[in-house]
């Protein structure tokens, strides 16, 4: 195209000339000037003709040149070009050398392989942690490191048999007796005693817990001084209607005393005296006192029972295993416990003897669940031999009259002058 119009103009001046040459004789001048402007004229409107050409051949230029640009950059979005790679210094030979010297990470070794508390746990501990863990574990004989990194208020697994289904099934009275929770407990780790409060509250009904009674056989560890006090502080802020009591010994007594204490503090109708280690289930409440209304003496079951075959009914128990929930009244009037009990053992066996003897008797719900953590040693006493032996001879000389030598050969004692203080100046007397 633009030659097209360079070719057209040359051939324009250059017909116009030779016509002018031809005839010059010819022509007048007035004619000639006219000519002549007339091709000024052409001329400057071809220089302005091609001058607006030039302009939009420079606007056309631009525009491709930006449309080329915006098609470069969508085919990176597409496909984003390759980019460099930084060149890599030379590291020197010093950095290199140590690099190759630096010693592999090994696994933790396992520093206890004979403690039970690493039998089935711990192996991803570090060494650091399971020394940590090893000596809290010497200390409270259960696991307090994996306690104190749990919630306090964590979901437990509902630990009864497949047989016992029925228990979801049934239904229980709404004018069911007021319930006391006594927490019996002697250097416990501060997280087990938050969680077991914990779980209290949050799974008792509101209408049915009147109150929880902490009763302190003279701890030591100063957490459960200051630490336990702002904690339970914190419960009764949050729980108003609830009535929290503590009861501290001012020395060590032992199981069955302590347990007494807490049963002197209730108010409730029913009190459930329990270790501080324990975690109630959903439900755990209702089955015990539905039982204990039917009768606070907890009577003999009628022939059907043993008829049905349901192993969701309660059963015959000889003696209390480590949970004891009565009617707190009829606790009083056969004698509640022995407080001549020594620390621990054969207070389970004093207490099933003393229910059955004075008319009660003492059973098993299926329905009612309570976790309770077993302490794989007692770090108050890491010989109960000689407490447990002292109260087998004390049960034996106040219940079992001409049986009582029984207790003398599983002991290997003499059946007369034994030797052992069972802290008696009478029958049945301390």
């Amino acid at each position: 195209m633009i030659i097209g119009l360079i070719f057209y103009v040359s051939l324009y001046i250059k017909c116009g000339y030779e016509d002018t040459a031809g005839s010059e004789k010819d022509i007048e001048p007035p004619r000639v000037i006219r000519s002549l402007s007339d091709l000024e004229t052409s001329v400057n409107n071809l220089y302005n003709l091609l001058k607006a050409f030039e302009q939009k051949q420079d606007t056309m230029q631009k525009l491709l040149e930006e449309d080329v640009e915006q098609r470069r950059k969508a085919a990176e979005l597409v496909q984003p070009p390759v980019q460099k790679l930084p060149e890599q210094k030379e590291e020197p030979q010093a950095k290199i050398e140590e690099k190759q010297e630096a010693p592999v990470k090994k696994k933790s070794n396992k520093l206890f392989p004979d403690s039970p508390l690493f039998k089935e746990w711990g192996g991803n501990l570090s060494e650091d942690e399971q020394r940590e863990a090893q000596s809290l574990f010497d200390k409270y004989g259960y696991n307090v490191f994996l306690s104190d990194r749990l919630p306090l208020d964590r979901a437990i697994a509902d630990t009864r048999d497949k047989s016992y289904a029925l228990c979801l099934e049934k239904t229980y009275p709404k004018d069911l007796p007021s319930i006391g929770v006594v927490l019996i407990y002697l250097n416990e780790g501060l997280s087990i005693l938050k969680r077991a409060l914990r779980s209290i509250i949050d799974r008792t009904p509101k209408n049915l817990l009147k109150e929880i009674i902490l009763v302190d056989d003279n701890s030591s560890n100063e957490d459960l001084k200051g630490d336990l006090d702002v904690y339970v502080k914190s419960l009764e802020q949050q729980n108003p209607g609830l009535r929290f009591t503590r009861v501290r010994h001012n020395e060590q007594r032992g199981l069955s005393y302590a347990r007494a204490s807490g049963w002197r503090a209730a108010t409730a109708d029913v009190v459930a005296i329990l270790d501080a280690h324990i975690e109630v289930h959903e439900m755990w409440a209702e089955p015990l006192l539905t039982q204990i209304k039917g009768d606070r003496t907890v009577s003999f079951f009628s022939d059907d029972y043993y008829k049905l075959m349901d192993g969701s009914l309660p059963g015959k128990s000889p003696s209390v295993m480590g949970i004891l929930v009565a009617d707190r009244k009829y606790l009083g009037e056969i004698g509640v416990l022995d407080e001549g009990m020594k620390m621990y053992g054969g207070e389970n066996v004093e207490l099933g003897i003393r229910v059955w003897t004075c008319g009660g008797s003492i059973e098993v719900v299926p329905c009612s669940r309570i976790a309770h953590i077993e302490r794989a040693h007692k770090p108050y006493m890491p010989d109960l031999s000689v407490a447990m032996r002292r109260n087998a001879m004390r049960v034996a000389e106040v219940w079992m009259d001409e049986y009582k030598h029984n207790v003398n050969l599983f002991w290997n004692l003499p059946f007369e002058n034994h030797g052992i203080d069972i802290g008696m100046s009478r029958r049945g007397k301390n």
